[in-house]
């Protein structure tokens, strides 16, 4: 199997597994990403993005590994950094940590990911992850209120995350 049909396939399963639970408002993914330090970088698919689609595009087209150029956006100032992991766009007027990372799934779709999410998750329970993570998804891991399957990608272990509903009759 290629790299590319592995993705595509993780693509389907990530997919797969957050669909084939009743949605609710907490159904989402995260991308967990380790840092020198051991201490992990979290990236949340969910909520609003500060920039329009066609401002990250803009960014994303100007980054460099050594910074873009600061562009003038309806969130601020903002600046796209090319990294191994993907775009990452700094949004210094909205905090000094906020950021979005543009990730491209494996049929060239863009992927926004948002540094806040509703789901928050505490170290031990990040490292049951991304322990847990197989490239085609591992086993399916409780984290009290939430259900979760890792998947190891190129940029990191995203988890597909799912609060399960109480079937009737129960």
């Amino acid at each position: 199997m290629t790299a590319h049909s592995r993705y595509f396939a993780f693509c389907l399963g990530l997919l797969a597994a957050l669909f084939a639970h009743p949605a609710a408002a907490e159904d989402t993914a995260l991308l967990i990403q380790l840092k020198p330090d051991g201490r992990y970088t979290v990236w949340h698919a969910g909520g609003q993005s500060p920039l329009s689609d066609d401002e990250i595009g803009a960014l994303e087209a100007g980054a460099r590994p050594e910074g873009g150029k600061n562009v003038l956006t309806s969130a601020g100032l903002a600046q796209a950094f090319e990294t191994p992991n993907g775009v990452l766009i700094r949004l210094p007027a909205l905090g000094p940590e906020r950021a979005l990372l543009i990730d491209h799934d494996g049929c060239g779709g863009i992927k926004v990911w948002h540094d806040r999410g509703d789901v928050k998750l505490t170290e031990d329970e990040l490292t049951e992850l991304v322990l847990s993570a197989l490239p085609e998804g591992g086993k399916n891991v409780v984290l009290g209120q939430y259900h979760a399957k890792a998947y190891t990608t190129k940029i990191g272990v995203v988890a597909a995350i799912w609060r399960p509903r109480a079937r009737p009759g129960r």
